[in-house]
Order: structure tokens, then sequence, then C-alpha cells
């Protein structure tokens, strides 16, 4: 189950299960659960917890250091990876810059070829992240999103659940829940064909619609849109996109273009 070639160091915790390819490197601080397969010349750098069922892809290179200068490497910190996540070729994943701190995948995630999960950065379930798309430090991705390819993500900023990015697009802002997002922090409408392949019911999805349309295509400002639209009975769901909007990153949020953005 391991190539002769791969280099495993003393205090590494591998499960008997886990395959391992040629020339990989797995630091001593690195803890792997059963079913998991470790692609050929991928590197494991320091405190790594990696769930069951996991695929690290050929090239990949898990829980190196933090792209920012003023980083202290003698910091202790890591990597948390939940099951069934497929990580292919040449993705990165770096540590926590804070003492103690984690960077966090969750369960079932596709991450494709290239992509980069900067420090800190806390990913939700079954999510998709396209070839080379780049997410900075802190980026917060909910559940159900995808993130089309070459799409980047400025530090800070929160993607909300059943999301879609375009590809190529700049996101320096938020994404609230079920939108479609495109080019540079532009909101193109909801996601209705993912909304409704998640199971959520018609009369949900409409709800949701209504709520997009009295906060996004109001003659108010959205500050004055969303308190009108706050005092209104909503279901959990439209409740769950209107939150979203009212708490946003301190980046702020992404607008539809013919939205005014101001407060």
């Amino acid at each position: 189950m391991i190539h002769p070639t791969a280099i495993i160091e003393k205090g590494a915790k591998l499960d008997d299960t886990v395959e391992v390819g040629a020339y990989a490197i797995i630091s001593g601080a690195t803890k792997i659960d059963s079913g998991c397969r470790i692609g050929a010349h991928a590197q494991l750098c320091g405190n790594l917890e990696i769930g069951k069922n996991n695929r690290i892809g050929p090239a990949a290179i898990i829980g190196g250091d933090p792209q920012d200068l003023t980083f202290d490497r003698n910091l202790e910190s890591g990597v948390r990876i939940g099951s069934g996540n497929d990580l292919r070729e040449q993705v990165t994943v770096h540590r926590s810059a804070s003492d103690g701190g984690w960077t966090e995948i969750g369960n079932n995630n596709c991450l494709m070829a290239g992509s980069h999960v900067g420090h800190d950065v806390t990913i939700g379930n079954q999510n998709v992240i396209a070839n080379n798309c780049l997410l900075a430090g802190h980026v917060c991705i909910a559940n159900h999103t995808f993130l089309g390819g070459g799409a980047g993500f400025h530090q800070f900023i929160k993607v909300g659940e059943l999301s879609i990015t375009q590809g190529n697009s700049a996101i320096s802002k938020d994404i609230p829940p079920y939108c479609i997002a495109s080019q540079l922090n532009n909101l193109a409408g909801l996601n209705v064909v993912g909304m409704r392949r998640a199971g959520i019911d018609q009369e949900t999805r409409s709800e949701i619609k209504r709520a997009y349309l009295e906060a996004f295509r109001s003659s108010l400002p959205l500050g004055l849109a969303l308190k009108k639209i706050q005092e209104q009975s909503w279901g959990e769901a439209a409740r769950h996109f209107i939150d979203a909007l009212a708490n946003p990153s301190r980046k702020g949020i992404c607008f539809p273009r013919t939205k005014r953005q101001s407060s």
C-alpha cells in the first residue's frame, strides 16, 4: 500500500488501509484515517488531521506555510480535512496563520486541479471548486456551492450556500446564499436550478425570489429595504438569505449592477 520511494517521517500515524504513491512525503505530525489515497509526489506537511476516504492527488501540497510575509513559522497551526474529499493534482492548502488555528475542509468536497486554499479558510460540505480557483486567507465557503474555474476570492469574504460563481470572476465581497455571482462582484440572479436540484420546493423558491427582488430591485437603499423586509414573516430559507444580507463580512455584499449600493 505504501510505495517504497515514499518518505513517511517517524511519528506520522497512517491507518493500515492508506495507500501512498511514489515519492510522496508525509510529515511526522500527520494523522490519516482509513481508506485514503495519497498520490505520487504529494507532500503532506506539518500538523494535519485527515479523515476517512479522502483522495489527495499527485503533486498536491497540503499544510504548507501561509503566503504571508509577516508569518512566524514557529507558530503551531494546521489543516483539518473531513471525509470523502477529492483534492486533485497540484492542489495547495495552507495551514492557519494563527497560533493554534486551523484551515478546515469539511466533507465530500471536490477541489479540482490547481486550486488553492489559503490560510484560515473554512470550507463546508459538498462544494465543487473548479480548476485554478484561488481562495485567499480567511474566506468562508458554506455548503453546496460551485466556484467556476479561475475565479479569485478576496480574503475575509463569505460565499453563501447553493451559490454559483462564474469562471474567471473576481470576488471581493460576500456572495449571498442561493445567488449567481459573475465578473467583478456582480450578482446575476438566483441559482434556481441549483435550488431545485437541492430539493427546495416551488413555494420556498418563490419566497426567496421575492426577498431578492425586495432587497435588490427596490428604489430604496439596501439598509432601508432590509428594515422593511425584516418586518415581514418569512420561511427558514428566505430568512437565511435575509440574515446574510443583514450581517455581511466587513467587505460588504455583491450587488446586481442595476442596484444602488449605498445603505
